[in-house]
């Protein structure tokens, strides 16, 4: 991992075993499959449930500031505390948590490479326990809304052709055969990808261990589509998680400095009434 642009932001499976427990350390388990944390977890990990813990449930939208709060201090999370966050789908919505942590100002937050697949498959402990919590007292920063796009922004670079676009969903998805992958609920009117968008699935940035790619491997993955860090960058999926996965890859492994998380994604995108839509494959790239 010596070799990512920024190598702390990663922990390895047998560091979590050694450390999961320290009292400067909380390790929290963040699953697509909610129900996953009951069936067995890193002994000492919470479980976060994305669906009702990771959102604002009456408005489409990250936490708030104050809910955030709480759910730190609940955790026993204090403002200096190491976390580390893994989860099922090779970190899926464990990245997605790590992206609302660094919005609100947490300093030391990383992902366990390889997330649970990893470490189901060195059949290391589990435990179907939740821990005892003792509350802290925690105090967010406020929003930081440069990792973040919005609708309009997305507008605007569109209009401006300054911005690589990096749809991460399947190529399914991206040419408009499907709406969402199945099993999945939230949906769009239409299918298809913002015009001009690159399509480089969040999974080609895994090796099939759960771990990430190699730096020289993940350089080249992006490069080969135009995605370089020589423009701002944009990355969207369907409702924002996989594309935080993406952000995270491009921000802290390759180093770009330049790097938004577009989580309205296609469910935004794919119901706005007059939006330009592009369907099929995309042309190569430089072509």
């Amino acid at each position: 991992m010596a070799n990512y642009a920024h190598p702390d932001t990663l922990v390895s499976t047998d560091w979590v075993a050694q450390h999961a427990n320290d009292p400067n350390v909380r390790v929290v388990e963040v699953d697509v499959d909610t129900k996953a944390y009951d069936e067995g977890h890193v002994p000492g990990a919470l479980g976060w449930a994305w669906n009702s813990q990771l959102c604002d449930t009456v408005r489409r939208d990250i936490l708030p500031k104050a809910q955030f709060e709480e759910l730190m201090a609940s955790s026993g999370i204090k403002n200096d505390t190491n976390v580390v966050i893994y989860g099922d789908n090779n970190n899926w919505f464990a990245a997605w948590a790590l992206w609302q942590m660094k919005i609100y100002g947490h300093k030391d937050v990383r992902l366990m490479n390889g997330g649970r697949k990893k470490w189901l498959a060195e059949g290391r402990e589990l435990s179907k326990d939740a821990p005892k919590v003792s509350p802290s007292t925690y105090k967010a920063a406020g929003a930081d809304n440069a990792l973040r796009a919005f609708l309009p922004q997305v507008q605007a670079a569109l209009a401006a052709k300054n911005t690589g676009m990096v749809d991460v969903r399947s190529p399914q998805e991206f040419t408009g055969e499907i709406l969402a992958p199945p099993g999945l609920p939230e949906t769009c009117q239409r299918g298809g990808h913002i015009p001009g968008a690159r399509n480089i699935p969040w999974g080609k940035a895994c090796n099939d261990d759960g771990t990430f790619k190699s730096y020289d491997e993940l350089k080249s993955l992006y490069g080969g589509e135009g995605i370089d860090g020589s423009k701002p960058v944009i990355a969207y999926c369907r409702i924002g998680e996989r594309s935080s996965h993406t952000w995270f890859v491009l921000k802290y492994l390759l180093g770009f400095d330049k790097v938004t998380n577009y989580d309205g994604s296609w469910t935004e995108w794919g119901n706005l009434v007059g939006a330009p839509v592009e369907k099929g494959a995309a042309a190569k790239a430089g072509a």
